[in-house]
Parts: C-alpha cells; sequence; structure tokens
C-alpha cells in the first residue's frame, strides 16, 4: 500500500444520524465535512484575540499534528491540555484526536496537587499548558516521570516549545490514523465521592452521538448560529457546546478566556450576536442579578440551555420573562459525556429536568437495587451509546460505575405523573456546586489543616436563590476564639488550599458535631437542620 493511500482520511461523514462506520476519526471527519460542504470561508472561532475560519482551522490542526508526531509521539499516548479557552483549544485536541493520540483536557481551576496526579496518572507523555497557568506546572515538569514535552500556549515559553512554533514549523499534511469508532479518543477527569479525579475514557463514535441525539435535534444548533458557552471547553458540557455540536452544524464559536463574570458576559453579549447560549444554573441567577445586564433588545438569543445543576424553578420564570426565552435544563455526565435527560424547547416543564433523550433510556433504582415504583425516589441509572468504556486505572470505581449496559449517575430522582423526572439531590455525600463537584472531605480536610480547628464538616446548603453551596459547621480548639474573622480566616485557608469554588460560602462554629455510635460525622441530620 502506498503511503498516499495509508494517510488517506478514513473516515467519511457517517450518511445518518445516529450511525457512525466502523473506521472513524472524530476530527477528519468534522472538519472534512465542513470544507466539502463549502465553509472553508465560514468563521468558525472568535476569542476576542484571534479568529479561525473553518478552513484555517483545518490547517493549523493537520500542521499542529505533524508537529505532534515530529515530536516523536505516538498513537493512544496521552497529551494533557491545561488550556484556556483561545482558538488553540480546539486546534491542540482535534489534532491529537486526528493523530490517534489521547487528549486529556484538565480544569484550570485546579491546584498543583490536583494536576501532579492527573500527569502521573495518565502517564502523559506532553503537556500543552497556556502560559498564563504554566507557573502551577513549572515544578511538575521537572518531576513528572513519564512528561517528554511541553508545549507552552502564549508568548513566553518559560524555556520549552511554543504553541504557535510548532504550528509554524511543520506543514500541513493529510495524515489521519487509522482509529475506529470505538478507540480511545480522549479522557475527562472526574471527582469521585473521595474527591480523587477518576480519568472517564471516552471514544470517537460518542463525539458524533452526542451531536446526532442532543446537539442537533433537541438543542437544535444550526448552521447560521453563533454559540456561546459559560461553560469551559475542559468540561464535558462546555466541550459540547463548544466543540462537538457547532462543529457538527457549522456554526460560529465564540470564545472567552477570562473567568466568566455577569459584567464579561453581558459585554460579550452585546458585542456578539450570540444566538445559542449555554449556561449553568448559578450564572444565570448571577446574571439576573446585574444591574448591567442587557436588555432584551440588546441580544439576539433564540435558545438557552441549563445543565451543570438543577435549574431553581423562579429562576427558569424570571429569565423567560425578562429575555422571552426558555431556559431547556438538562441532565447530563462526565461519564455520559452530554446531556442525556432535558426539557425541550416548547416541552418544559419548570422544576423538573425533562424526559430522556431519544437514544437514552432511564430506570430509577432504589436501595434493594430493584427499579422504584411511580413516584417514588431512587437512584437514576442511564442507558445509552455515549458512556464512556471505563474509569482508566481505577478497576473498582469502574465497576461501581458501569454496570453492564447501565451507568450509575449517583443521583436521587423522581419521576412525576407526567413522566417528568424531578431532582432531589446526589445519592453520596458529594455537592455540585456551579457544574462542578466538590468533595465534602477535601474541604472538611482543608478546614482540619488550620491550627484552630479541631474537626469540620461541610454539607450542602442553599443559598438565596436556591442553589447548592458548601456550609462549614467548625468546632474549634478553643471554641472562644469563635468569631466573623476568624470565619473570613478559615475561607480564606481553604482556597489557599483548594480550588477557590470548593470553598464554605458559610461556616457555623459548634460545640460538637453529631456522630454514630462508631464515630463517623452524620452529615444528613446536618442537612436536616435548613429545612427545620
Amino acid at each position: 500500500m502506498a503511503v498516499a493511500e495509508a494517510h488517506a482520511d478514513p473516515a467519511p461523514t457517517a450518511g445518518r444520524m445516529g450511525e457512525v462506520p466502523r473506521n472513524y476519526n472524530f476530527a477528519a471527519d468534522v472538519l472534512s465535512a465542513n470544507l466539502r460542504a463549502g465553509r472553508g470561508n465560514k468563521l468558525a472561532y472568535d476569542d476576542g484575540r484571534r479568529t479561525l475560519t473553518y478552513g484555517e482551522l483545518a490547517e493549523r490542526v493537520a500542521r499542529f499534528a505533524a508537529g505532534l508526531r515530529g515530536l516523536g509521539l505516538r498513537r493512544e499516548e496521552r497529551v494533557l491540555m491545561a488550556m484556556l479557552d483561545t482558538v488553540d483549544w480546539p486546534v491542540a485536541f482535534l489534532a491529537c484526536l486526528k493523530s490517534g493520540i489521547i487528549a486529556v483536557p484538565v480544569n484550570t481551576l485546579l491546584t498543583e496537587d490536583d494536576y501532579r496526579f492527573m500527569l502521573e496518572d495518565s502517564r502523559a507523555k506532553c503537556l500543552i499548558v497556556s502560559e498564563a497557568l504554566f507557573p502551577r506546572f513549572a515544578r511538575l515538569v521537572k518531576e513528572s516521570p513519564d512528561l517528554e514535552h511541553v508545549v507552552v500556549a502564549g508568548e513566553n515559553s518559560h524555556d520549552h516549545r511554543l504553541f504557535e512554533e510548532v504550528v509554524e514549523a511543520n506543514k500541513p499534511d493529510d495524515h489521519v490514523a487509522r482509529t475506529t469508532c470505538d478507540d480511545m479518543a480522549f479522557w475527562l477527569y472526574t471527582s469521585g465521592s473521595t474527591g480523587k479525579p477518576k480519568g472517564a475514557v471516552h471514544v470517537h463514535a460518542s463525539l458524533k452521538l452526542t451531536a446526532d441525539l442532543y446537539g442537533t435535534p433537541i438543542a437544535g444548533m444550526r448552521e447560521n448560529d453563533t454559540v456561546y458557552s459559560v461553560a469551559k471547553l475542559f468540561f464535558a458540557y462546555g466541550l459540547g457546546n463548544a466543540l462537538t455540536f457547532p462543529l457538527m452544524a457549522g456554526a460560529t464559536v465564540v470564545l472567552n478566556p477570562e473567568r466568566p463574570t455577569p459584567e464579561g458576559v453581558a459585554a460579550l453579549l452585546r458585542r456578539y450576536p450570540v444566538t445559542m447560549f449555554f449556561a449553568v444554573p448559578t450564572f444565570y441567577a448571577a446574571f439576573l442579578a446585574n444591574p448591567n445586564a442587557p436588555k432584551r433588545e440588546e441580544m439576539r438569543l433564540r435558545r438557552c440551555i441549563s445543565a451543570g445543576e438543577a435549574l431553581p424553578e423562579e429562576i427558569a420564570k424570571r429569565w423567560k420573562e425578562r429575555y422571552g426565552v426558555e431556559i431547556s435544563d438538562g441532565l447530563g455526565t462526565t461519564e455520559m459525556l452530554h446531556i442525556y435527560l432535558t426539557n425541550a424547547p416548547g416541552a418544559t416543564k419548570y422544576g423538573t429536568t425533562g424526559k430522556p433523550v431519544p437514544g437514552y433510556e432511564i430506570k430509577l433504582v432504589g436501595e434493594d437495587g430493584h427499579p422504584v415504583k411511580p413516584g417514588e425516589m431512587g437512584e437514576l441509572y442511564v442507558r445509552g451509546p455515549t458512556s464512556a468504556i471505563m474509569y482508566w486505572n481505577n478497576r473498582e470505581k469502574s465497576r461501581a460505575t458501569f454496570q453492564g449496559e447501565w451507568t450509575r449517575s449517583g443521583d436521587k430522582y423522581i419521576q412525576d405523573e407526567e413522566g417528568y423526572y424531578v431532582c432531589c439531590g446526589r445519592a453520596d455525600d458529594m455537592l455540585k456546586v456551579s457544574g462542578m463537584y466538590v468533595s465534602p472531605f477535601e474541604v472538611e480536610a482543608a478546614l482540619s489543616s488550620h491550627p484552630d480547628v479541631l474537626e469540620a464538616a461541610v454539607v450542602g446548603w442553599h443559598d438565596e436563590q436556591r442553589l447548592i453551596k458548601p456550609k462549614a459547621f467548625v468546632v474549634l480548639k478553643s471554641p472562644e476564639k469563635a468569631s466573623e474573622a476568624l470565619v473570613r480566616v478559615l475561607q480564606e485557608h481553604v482556597k489557599s488550599r483548594l480550588a477557590p469554588y470548593k470553598y464554605p460560602r458559610w461556616i457555623e462554629f459548634r460545640n460538637e458535631l453529631p456522630k454514630t455510635a462508631t464515630g463517623k460525622i452524620q452529615r444528613f441530620k446536618l442537612r436536616a437542620e435548613e429545612n427545620a
């Protein structure tokens, strides 16, 4: 077989929705499909500093993919991506997939210890890191036993390779790894009940299938849409919103490398003709509370979608009243890659998470392991084609979560008389804050590391918007030290040790904590006090 033939694109676009050919490479498929559709000069990405047309995106992916191979990276080796949302992000991600290299995008808000674990657990051969994030990796690149290459996206290389230099130093070629639909494509780390990240392994087919099952028919993304997602690309939610769905539809994506504040997003929505807006409930609430939020006539929104945590009914109603657009609330998990339970436009029932996305099945299971009766609460299990194949290097957790064709969500739900599903919280002690899991155990450990703290318990508590935030109950070694000043000290103490979003919004000092006879903290008793 000739070399040119061996490197030819093996992955023509699948002809029908919901079907993926055996030989399939998502990056090759989606890039070539847009070029064949005549979108070479159409704007694909705009991050406020740089833009990429679909033609430029395809060329830069080909150049960077050649650069990765030139570094000696081989199929199925891992590349850790700690990158801000700029036009370099989709280039790096798609270049990995096109070459059969495993992309491992990670949360940009984590600590050095988190990144140390992820580098060691993934055995990444290469790190692609934004210049602003490099200080958190400066020591790690010298300590990580498997890391051989570092590529810095920005202007200061820190004595490593610059992203742009890798792109410019290589000619684009048509090489595509001969992957199948079931080949590993990327990992997404998710927190577990102990707070230790778990690498959920996803395959090439799942990206296309999330678009075929949800992005196109339910979210309704179209070629003429301009898309903005508050959720960043490293989230499963953001990856679908700002990469998979728009690239499959040929839409235009606005990226924001900065932290998404209500003020900043308001300015962005005034500047760009965004038609599809994705956010989490916490952000919708903050946006509504912003006195400088845009007026309805200043924006062009036609579709708004929420996920990450249950959307309070009041926020949904206020948004519809102010902007005339329903928020379609949905449930998705890192393990299932995107939304599989949702309110559909025109069929929204506020206060619920909607009904299953066609192609997915839901069952609610009681503590006895059997399906519950209608109207009873049970743990939600989901069956569908986009489930992760495992947690990397974690057989115990894989067995517990991926049970045959069914995946345990860890969420408690009730199905009402109309078939809509109502969220009742988590099945374990994990909290979901602004769409991100927070382990109470790691927050407790951070609090307990302060010299004044004897012990601590952390539970989920509703704020004034009915959104879950961490609340800490703290027993001091010297109770007389309790004060508002110490509350602030302890909050800053936690922020210095964990990702900032994990800090307790409230701290209540107690003389003792409720415990079992064996000394285990009874968090459920503390949670119950909220409604007492």
